[in-house]
């Protein structure tokens, strides 16, 4: 086996081809190629810069790390959309062809047999089968759906580069069998409100979301109501429970005092039953 080099990876894989018949399976196999060459072309990455494996539904690309990865991500947001176009305003609908797209980064070797092999390999193709990104691709109008890998993110798309606007990016994290794997949409992730924080992304000491329970507040939202919410003593159906804030000094609640830090306290709320010493329990506001 060769030694591990760093290099760029590039995986496109066709929506659907199973469900083709052999004539179908062979026009989408060429486009897929065809739009492959040209997107590359368009990034400057000639044939000298890349090694491809065939992976029949699928295409797998070795970019020379030395290559520009702004250029390629700017081509895949262009060029491969603009192609896609083209190909299916003249294709019948059994000949549709639209793509999911994993751009990653890391180290690949080469064993004996001239098969490629890594983990930052297989994290890659786990992308590529996640549900996530096949959900986006079911709701995508452009018939391509693209993610990138956190290192991705980190290097290049969060910067902001002309043609690659990390706001046009959000963060998934999808499953796999090593474990939760973070990565990047282009586009909106499906089944999640705008605005809301991807479930797998939490800080420092803070507890996973519970499946099947909402996301928390953006961040920079005041954690206090806002418009049609209500707090314990308002009217209405709001929250349950009274609601204080903290922030700073030293509370009391009738006579007792809370002295120092409120520890565990975030956004500075506290909310539902309230627990003071060893008295009375459910104290009220």
């Amino acid at each position: 086996m060769t030694d591990p080099v760093s290099r760029t990876i590039l995986l496109l894989d066709i929506e659907r081809y199973s469900a083709r018949d052999d004539v179908e399976q062979a026009y989408l196999r060429r486009m897929l190629y065809d739009i492959t060459d040209r997107a590359l072309e368009s990034a400057g990455i000639d044939e000298t810069l890349r090694l491809r494996a065939d992976r029949g539904d699928a295409v797998m690309e070795l970019i020379d790390a030395n290559a520009s990865v702004t250029a390629l991500l700017r081509a895949l947001l262009t060029e491969v959309p603009a192609q896609l176009r083209a190909v299916n305003r003249m294709a019948s609908s059994s000949a549709q062809i639209r793509l999911r797209g994993v751009v990653a980064d890391g180290y690949v070797a080469v064993d004996g047999l001239n098969g490629w092999v890594g983990s930052d390999l297989n994290h890659a193709c786990r992308l590529l089968d996640a549900q996530l990104l096949r959900a986006a691709l079911r709701s995508c109008p452009h018939d391509f759906a693209l993610c990138v890998s956190e290192g991705i993110h980190s290097g290049i798309v969060r910067h902001d580069h002309p043609g690659v606007l990390a706001a046009d990016f959000h963060p998934m994290t999808v499953d796999s069998k090593n474990g939760p794997l973070r990565a990047w949409l282009h586009g909106p992730v499906p089944g999640r409100a705008p605005g809301t924080h991807d479930p797998g992304e939490r800080g420092v000491g803070e507890a996973p979301v519970p499946d099947g329970q909402g996301d928390g507040p953006a961040p920079g939202r005041d954690c206090g109501p806002t418009a049609g919410e209500t707090t314990a003593g308002d009217s209405g159906g709001g929250r349950a429970g009274p609601v204080f804030h903290f922030n700073g000094g030293a509370p009391s609640f009738g006579g007792s005092l809370v002295g120092g830090d409120q520890h565990g306290v975030s956004g500075g709320q506290v909310t539902g039953d309230v627990h003071l010493g060893g008295g009375s329990k459910g104290a009220s506001a």
